[in-house]
């Protein structure tokens, strides 16, 4: 397609940060565009304010292939805004309005798309575990036909949308979107780059290799690693360092971690794919047809879900699968990764994809100018030396948690990079967080009265199934059923633990989560203590996503008669000095405490930081409440 062709924004405008002295925009263009961005005030239609960021200031682009540049766009207006009132933005490029591009970004009846500055984290939408070729609906759109019912309701209005992981699938990829990445990366000429120690020797190559669809696990690296007492009996056999049950289609090069972020995003490029069963090989296409059903259902909702991140603040985090699966699970797992040159390559670049398109827009004060001077180096010789220096450098960062000013204030843990290393086997789960993390989390929360905590793994889970981790984990099986939670770590589960009973943490501690499949809602209290903090366990996973049903059934079940609140077996967890108490979901069945459906989390906060209102938007349509266990027992 020639370049003329193409749009001048193939991904966003995502609002990223929205605060009273700053608004913070991502978008990916074809072009270097130069935009200029006007606010109105939506009641009385008034310009309150005009801006034309200034590059290096306000404006930062990034070049990621011939036609297609990534901007950030990071705003100050000279007084704050105002709070609680809806404001409508025009965003100019190079002289035409964004929405004439997108006419679709809009609300019907609306001309502009809009914002609201929330005076408290009141309001917010979250949720993790968005599968493109999952057969099922896509939360997200639901979320946006929410939004469009609360434009201009102060009280409804989501003050946030928090993203808790799995935004993308590196690790389990259709051979369709496959197909479409491939197509995006031509369309825009993504870089190609080389690889060292590998079947192949650049990107290029890859793109076409006979095995590049459906049987990429015979390209992916392997080592010999050692993990535990399974692998004693096979010393000196080469074992594969990516371990995802669907690896056939792992992504590798930058250019396709790149180009995934696109697909997930925005309708744009879709427009301009093929998508062909004869192209993937004739022994996949049964699968390649059923998959094709549902990454075509997928794409014709993004046009509702580019309209919902362009008109509510979005924060991101990465878990696994935005990377590899079972990233940074074990020791033993992250030596042999970082060991090889191939495979560091691969998890760099899935690092390097996620600060471009999630990280940055999160906190961009925590990326020096020495950091983007270093990104200008790779744009202008990509592919090489230069990129191994950048994944190097974002390997080496000590977090990446950060902080929204919100009231309550909202803190995202990077649980994925601080791992705590088991010292009893480099096969054993490591901590989610090191003991230096955890401390620097407990001197953060000193002093609040109430805290929003988003952690991509449940802190206090589903004791059944941590009991099933831990025994394949004795076995040296941690790997085979992804045993990360935290209390697979002894250290980090009594820190974490610690960090609730501190009397000088906050008093209200509402937890978000996902990772893990199914929603659900547990109320924690320190047993025997008056003055226990009040903590709440909020899972909601996935945005389009599930766990299988019957083994999903069997565990909620058994989890509910072997540990109730008031069983003995809860005095052999580590978890014996809480009591948790498990809400009951309306419409689930009333043994059921799980809820397994693709949707999306809605929590309601009062002035204190406390949860009045718990449910799940479910992404086919209906609604699920999470009862309070006063009103639940009562019934």
């Amino acid at each position: 397609m020639p370049p003329e062709e193409l749009p001048k924004v193939v991904a966003g405008p995502l609002l990223r940060r929205l605060e009273s002295e700053r608004l913070v925009f991502w978008l990916v263009g074809t072009a270097r565009l130069t935009p200029k961005l006007s606010l109105f005030d939506r009641q009385s239609g008034d310009c309150l304010w005009q801006a034309v960021p200034v590059p290096g200031e306000s404006l930062q682009r990034v070049r990621i292939g011939e036609r297609a540049w990534i901007h950030l766009l990071d705003l100050r207006p000279p007084r704050p805004l105002p709070p609680d009132r809806e404001l409508e933005y025009e965003l100019d490029l190079d002289g035409e309005p964004v929405t004439r591009q997108i006419p679709g970004l809009c609300y019907p009846g609306r001309e502009r798309p809009s914002l609201m500055l929330k005076s408290r984290l009141d309001r917010l939408l979250h949720g993790s575990c968005r599968k493109p070729h999952f057969s099922g609906p896509d939360a997200l759109v639901r979320a946006d036909g929410w939004l469009g019912e609360h434009l201009c309701d102060t009280q409804e209005r989501p003050a946030l949308l928090m993203l808790s992981g799995d935004q993308i699938y590196v690790d389990d990829v259709a051979g369709p979107m496959l197909q479409a990445i491939h197509q995006v990366i031509e369309l825009l000429g993504l870089f190609d780059e080389g690889f060292d120690a590998a079947p192949v020797g650049t990107s290029a190559e890859l793109y076409s290799h006979p095995d590049g669809y459906y049987r990429r696990e015979r390209l992916l690296p392997k080592t010999r690693p050692q993990r535990g007492l399974g692998d004693l009996f096979r010393v000196g056999m080469q074992r594969p360092i990516f371990t995802g049950h669907a690896i056939g289609n792992h992504l590798i090069s930058l250019a396709e971690v790149l180009a995934q972020y696109l697909l997930v995003w925005s309708p744009q490029l879709w427009q301009r794919v093929r998508l062909d069963s004869e192209l993937a090989g004739g022994a996949q296409n049964a699968t390649f047809e059923r998959e094709r059903a549902a990454i075509e259902a997928f794409a014709a909702g993004l046009p509702a879900v580019q309209r919902l991140m362009a008109q509510v603040p979005v924060s991101m985090i990465f878990d696994d699968h935005d990377v590899t699966d079972d990233w940074n699970l074990t020791a033993g797992w992250e030596q042999a990764a970082y060991g090889h040159p191939f495979s560091r390559r691969i998890i760099g670049n899935a690092v390097l994809g996620y600060w471009l398109c999630q990280g940055w827009g999160n906190d961009p004060d925590s990326f020096g100018p020495d950091l983007l001077a270093q990104l200008e180096a790779w744009s202008d010789a990509p592919g090489g030396e230069r990129q191994d220096q950048l994944i190097d450098r974002l390997l080496e960062r000590e977090s990446w948690s950060y902080a929204l000013p919100t009231e309550p204030p909202l803190v995202v843990l990077d649980t994925r990079t601080q791992r705590w290393w088991s010292e009893r086997s480099p096969g054993r789960p490591s901590g989610l967080m090191d003991w230096e993390a955890l401390t620097e989390l407990q001197q953060r929360l000193l002093g609040r009265e109430a805290v929003v905590l988003v952690s991509a793994a449940p802190i206090f889970g589903v004791k059944l199934i941590e009991a099933i981790q831990q025994v394949f984990t004795f076995f040296g099986k941690a790997l085979a059923v992804d045993a990360e939670n935290w209390m697979a770590h002894p250290g980090a589960a009594n820190v974490i633990l610690n960090i609730f009973r501190h009397p000088k943490t906050p008093r209200h501690f509402v937890i978000l989560s996902g990772d893990v499949h199914y929603s659900f809602v547990y109320d924690v209290l320190i047993r025997f203590r008056k003055n226990s903090p009040q903590i709440w366990q909020i899972t909601c996973s996935g945005i389009k996503n599930e766990f299988p049903h019957r083994l999903l059934d069997a565990l909620d079940g058994l989890n509910r008669w072997l540990y109730a609140p008031r069983s003995p077996l809860n005095w052999f967890t580590r978890r014996r000095a809480m009591r948790v108490t498990p809400r009951r979901p309306t419409g689930q069945g009333r043994w059921h405490r799980l809820v397994n459906q693709s949707a999306i989390g809605l929590v309601e906060l009062d002035e204190e930081g406390v949860p009045g209102r718990i449910r799940l938007l479910d992404a086919a349509g209906g609604t699920v409440e999470f009862d309070a266990p006063d009103s639940q027992h009562s019934k």
